[in-house]
């Protein structure tokens, strides 16, 4: 491997990581996917309770929806079967119950879409799954267009897996360290713990297929759900 291809491929890879960092505006900082209601009804009230929500949301909702989604969809480009991109779109936002959690992760894919349309140009993949959200056959889902942003870039399956699932990671315990409230070097601490997680839960779906794609746990959906009807409210969902 030449030096040019070397640095081609490290800017690849930071050209991902800048679409994992918390601040990249994407809405998501609007969004707590169900844990301002365990604040609300007292469930969590500081950072160990926290941590418990934040791992038992990472082992259940994200493995085995946006972190097997992102799984899937890679496998789907490397085969290049994009009509199982629009399949597992589907399935993930029809196994979404909460109101406010779907329509969430629909206007995010579509600001990531225009953020990176903005930054790159049109990527063939994304711009087709542009359409197809445009034309009503798709919904939209970030995973989806992350993991066609990272295929574009070469970036290898369990890389995009930890990429995403860190990218989440940071942006939720920022929402923490706002609502809770959570210390900053708490906070950091939590989201180590979980980096360290994520490999193994990597290793827990690698071979899994789309009959697992949307499984959740009840109480988290649950959350989600009665954060639509809560009066107090900092998050969007």
């Amino acid at each position: 491997m030449t030096e040019n291809s070397l640095n081609l491929n490290k800017l690849s890879l930071l050209e991902v990581f800048q679409v994992c960092d918390s601040t990249f505006p994407i809405g998501t900082f609007n969004h707590s996917f169900g844990m301002e209601n365990y604040l609300s009804d007292r469930r969590i009230k500081k950072a160990p309770e926290f941590e418990i929500w934040f791992k038992n949301y990472f082992d259940n909702q994200f493995k085995y929806s946006e972190g097997l989604l992102i799984l899937l969809c890679m496998q789907a480009l490397k085969e290049g079967d994009f009509e199982k991109i629009c399949k597992y779109d589907k399935i993930i936002t029809m196994s979404t119950l909460a109101t406010e959690t779907r329509n969430g992760t629909k206007l995010i894919a579509k600001q990531m879409i225009r953020l990176l349309k903005g930054m790159y140009g049109d990527i063939k993949t994304i711009v087709r799954y542009e359409e197809e959200i445009k034309e009503k056959r798709c919904f939209g889902n970030p995973a989806i267009v992350f993991a066609a942003f990272a295929f574009e870039k070469g970036i290898d399956v369990e890389d995009a897996f930890i990429l995403y699932g860190y990218s989440i990671a940071s942006t939720m315990v920022q929402n923490a360290v706002r609502a809770v409230p959570l210390g900053q070097m708490e906070g950091q601490i939590i989201l180590h713990n979980i980096s360290e997680r994520l490999f193994s839960i990597y290793e827990k779906i690698k071979d899994l297929d789309e009959e697992y794609l949307g499984a959740s746990m009840i109480g988290i959906e649950l959350a989600q759900i009665r954060h639509e009807s809560q009066e107090s409210r900092l998050f969007m969902s």
